[in-house]
């Protein structure tokens, strides 16, 4: 005996809160308890911080910081050269394109 579209869909319709029940079953069984995980996270040591105030180490890091940032100044400009080349090269291209 054939069945119809419509029953064929309701009928699998029908069986999808099975399905689910039986997947939060199956996914229960495995899960890791949160609770335990959290009071052994808890139980851990501090950490300790320490504080540095070496002037000479304040220095070192401010010549430093100079020297990256001169870095990132000649990097940027390099980029905008490199931006403005590749620009004039594809206007170049529509030209040659349109002739």
């Amino acid at each position: 005996m054939a069945y119809s579209e419509t029953r064929i869909v309701i009928g699998g319709l029908a069986h999808v809160p099975v399905l689910i029940f039986i997947a939060n079953l199956i996914k229960g069984k495995f899960e890791i308890k949160t609770k335990e995980t959290k009071d052994t996270l808890a139980k851990g040591e501090s950490v300790k911080i320490i504080e540095v105030k070496d002037t000479v180490v304040k220095e070192g890091k401010a010549e430093a910081i100079n020297e990256i940032s001169n870095k990132l100044d000649s990097i940027e400009q390099k980029a905008d050269e490199v931006y403005e080349k590749v620009k004039k090269k594809k206007k170049d291209k529509k030209k040659k394109k349109n002739n």
